[in-house]
């Protein structure tokens, strides 16, 4: 294949190519309007799309009618698709303009010099039938590489690296067009590629300029897909088709080898293709608009607001992380008190974006992102990543508040739990002062008659008994404090039954700091000696003893109140008051952890246990 060939080759691919991206830029330029401000068709992107597919259209037609009518095309439709190509410069300029008065003359002065390079274009063609005017081509050169030298100096405030881009797809056109008007004449085939195809490097400074278009970055990645596509192609049929092929000069185009060998490459073109994809993905996402990996970015977020406590906290963390991706200066969110429907997931203009976290009561917020460096805008990805973020920040806060509101309800129905069982301990415990008060009051009446004078000592000792119980309010006491309550109850007790009431109390000192709860043997010494000592004609022995027990690395303090009594079973089945309110205090602060057992056997005496754990004693301290 010489160089002409390849050149001719090297055009109409590119003719093709371009015809695809601009078509695929300005199917998206009309379909998707609603995501541009005002749902309006962005001028600049439409401009681009038309001006690319009237100079690679009208350049595809030329060569084709050519090669197939074998005679030239009218020079009124050349004079169109090259006055097609001499308005995209203006195009970029006016992308790249910053708004400010002193500048706009350079985009009037860019619209003007291809309007009077069109209008020679078309002069040409309708009084002297040639086209194009190499005039109006040597103009554009020249006026490119003015329009260069301005957009450097009086665009100071654009990035040095948008300068560059500028500045080299103005600079390729001046290139072309300074080639075109030396002739038509093929030249080596990466000129005339350079030549023919400028028009793509200033679409996509155009692209560059304006990423407020929602899917600028989809249009980015099937535009290289398909120029990696078409390279692949070209590659695979220059270095391996036409090798293959000219090894036998007599294969004709509808030979079988001939068909199979290009067969085989097309299905080849289409495998590599998923690969060729991926690749351009990307190249424009880190490459081009160097853009985080989003679902990366989600998990992320997802995992930093999982441990925090507050609404506060977790848009402050997500705040932090939009800020760092997004390449954002500012990054705050503020509360919101409306309803709700009223808001869009995400709302931007080219300064700032404002996320809505959609929560399911108020108040709702919103996350307010701004001062993009760079000149950044957002775009398709950024958008669906902001919503998602936003709904994700949602569900969390509203987690947050459901778990918040079960806490609040668990704490007031322990607050109520606790309350409920004070009052029923209280019960209980009323319970036991008027029974012991009633038991002692009697002994004293008993000995009034028998005994005065030790019925007035059994008084004062019922007195100062009393007012140890009185002044005592706590549920819990220390274990010896108890021992001594039940030393003073029974020698009210030896008062009444004298040398027929014998006691025993066992309890080591190490045992004597835990906490039992108040007054829980003293209805167990009343039962020994009522249902025990009393019925027995002889009288008994009331032993009382305390010790520790380790049941599997738990332990257990065992508390006993034994006598040798009568031994009856009507104490066992007994549903007394004393009983009772034992087994109910010790349910209420120990749960099943607790016990009491109650033997006898029929005239071997009685005997009472109750266990309880030391654990939760010490927990109650």
């Amino acid at each position: 294949m010489n160089s002409q060939t390849s050149a001719l080759l090297i055009n109409l691919l590119g003719f093709t190519v371009g015809i695809a991206l601009y078509a695929l830029l300005l199917a998206m330029v009309v379909r998707h309007r609603r995501f541009t401000k005002g749902n309006s068709v962005n001028f600049l992107l439409l401009a681009t799309a038309v001006l690319g597919l009237l100079w690679n259209v009208g350049e595809l037609f030329t060569f084709l009618w050519r090669d197939f009518a074998n005679e030239s095309v009218s020079p009124f439709l050349t004079a169109v698709s090259y006055s097609a190509l001499g308005f995209l410069p203006s195009v970029v300029v006016h992308s790249a303009q910053n708004k400010e008065s002193r500048t706009v003359w350079l985009t009037i002065t860019a619209y003007a010099l291809s309007a009077f390079a069109a209008f020679l274009h078309l002069e040409s063609a309708i009084f002297s039938q040639i086209a194009p005017s190499n005039l109006a081509l040597q103009i554009l050169t020249y006026g490119s590489l003015g329009l260069i030298a301005s957009l450097l100096i009086f665009n100071f405030r654009q990035t040095l690296k948008r300068k560059t881009i500028l500045a080299n797809a103005l600079l390729i056109f001046a290139v072309s067009a300074l080639h075109l008007s030396g002739g038509q004449e093929e030249n080596f085939w990466l000129v005339e590629l350079v030549a023919h195809q400028s028009s793509l490097p200033l679409a996509l400074a155009i692209l560059y300029q304006d990423y407020r278009f929602a899917f600028a970055d989809l249009f980015l990645k099937r535009a290289v897909s398909l120029l990696l596509l078409a390279l692949t192609a070209f590659g695979l049929y220059i270095f391996v088709a036409l090798p293959l092929l000219s090894l036998h000069a007599a294969h004709a185009p509808d030979d079988v080898q001939a068909v199979g060998v290009l067969l085989t490459l097309w299905i080849v073109t289409a495998l590599v293709y998923p690969s060729l994809h991926r690749f351009a993905v990307w190249l424009v996402d880190k490459i081009i608009l160097k853009r985080a990996d989003y679902e990366t970015l989600r998990a992320e977020i997802s995992e930093t607001i999982e441990n925090q406590e507050n609404a506060g906290e977790i848009l402050d963390k997500v705040c932090e992380k939009l800020a760092q991706s997004l390449t954002a200066n500012k990054a705050d969110w503020k509360e919101i008190s409306e309803n709700g429907v009223n808001f869009s997931p995400v709302e931007f203009t080219p300064e700032k974006a404002e996320v809505f976290v959609p929560t399911a009561e108020k108040p709702f917020y919103h996350i307010v992102l701004g001062e993009f460096r760079g000149g950044r805008h957002l775009l398709s990805d950024e958008i669906s990543m902001l919503e998602a973020v936003g709904l994700l920040t949602a569900r969390k806060i509203d987690a947050l508040r459901v778990t918040h509101e079960r806490c609040e309800l668990e704490i007031r129905e322990q607050e109520f739990s606790k309350l409920a069982a004070e009052a029923q301990l209280t019960a209980l415990r009323a319970q036991i002062n008027p029974h012991f008060l009633f038991n002692a009051l009697t002994t004293i009446g008993y000995l009034i008659q028998t005994s005065p004078d030790k019925a007035f000592e059994t008084l004062m000792r019922l007195t100062q008994l009393l007012r140890k119980l009185l002044r005592q309010t706590d549920e819990f006491c220390r274990l010896d404090e108890e021992r001594n309550l039940i030393e003073s109850y029974l020698e009210i007790e030896r008062a009444r039954f004298e040398e027929k009431l014998q006691t025993k109390i066992e309890a080591p000192q190490d045992l004597l700091n835990l906490r039992v709860p108040s007054l829980i043997l003293q209805p167990l010494v009343e039962n020994a000696i009522k249902h025990g000592i009393s019925k027995n004609k002889n009288g008994g022995e009331v032993r009382i003893s305390a010790k520790l027990e380790n049941r599997s690395g738990e332990f257990f303090l065992v508390l006993t109140v034994s006598d040798t009594g009568a031994g009856t079973r009507d104490v066992v089945n007994s549903n007394g008051v004393g009983l009772n309110n034992i087994r109910q205090r010790l349910k209420s602060y120990y749960g099943r952890a607790a016990s009491l057992r109650v033997e006898n056997q029929s005239g071997t005496g009685t005997k009472a246990e109750i266990k309880m754990p030391v654990s939760a004693q010490k927990a109650s301290l």
